[in-house]
């Protein structure tokens, strides 16, 4: 159980090093405080989704040293985290398609209310399936933890979150930049 605890944080580490030097390359270093990362160069734009993917991973590393995890609670603890992050990930991509469909709907002036009736049903639905799912994923993660961990990991969460939709709104910013220095060069 060691060993194999041993390999995967091996890997864990070698995914956050390559995810931090991604950051890096981007102009965006994740720090350990929660800073304003630099905003990236216009040439090398690094997109929502791959902000958000890199984040998780680094998250995925830093836990073990923010909740002062032994290697014995860090095994089962990462399984039950990854499995909290794709809850929400899948939930977020969910509403995110319906809430297009219902947009594409209300600016068709000819749109089928019947239609818009229904992906709020969908949307109102996956809200109740999406907080029932990640509610037992929290619960999860939280059963591998003590009270003062779990205080810690809602804490760390909240830092993780704060510092990537900062470099996500720099990110955005940078690209905007880039499109108008294309369009007045």
């Amino acid at each position: 159980m060691q060993t194999l605890t041993r390999s995967v944080r091996s890997a864990l580490v070698a995914l956050t090093l390559v995810c931090t030097g991604a950051l890096v390359s981007a102009g965006a270093l994740v720090q350990q405080q929660p800073a304003a990362p630099q905003p990236p160069p216009p040439d090398q734009i690094v997109s929502a989704g791959e902000i958000q993917r890199m984040f998780e991973a680094v998250a995925l590393v830093r836990s073990q040293e923010t909740l002062k995890l032994s290697d014995e609670k860090y095994l089962p603890f990462i399984a039950k985290y990854k499995a909290l992050q794709d809850a929400r990930r899948r939930t977020q991509q969910e509403r995110n398609r319906i809430l297009s469909d219902l947009r594409k709907l209300t600016n068709d002036p000819a749109g089928d209310e019947g239609q818009m009736k229904e992906r709020l049903k969908a949307l109102e639905d996956l809200q109740t399936r999406g907080d029932a799912e990640i509610h037992k994923a929290q619960e999860g993660v939280d059963s591998v933890l003590d009270g003062r961990q779990q205080a810690k990991f809602r804490l760390f969460e909240e830092a993780m979150e704060a510092q990537k939709v900062e470099l996500i709104t720099k990110a955005r910013q940078a690209h905007r930049q880039q499109q108008q220095d294309k369009k007045n060069p």
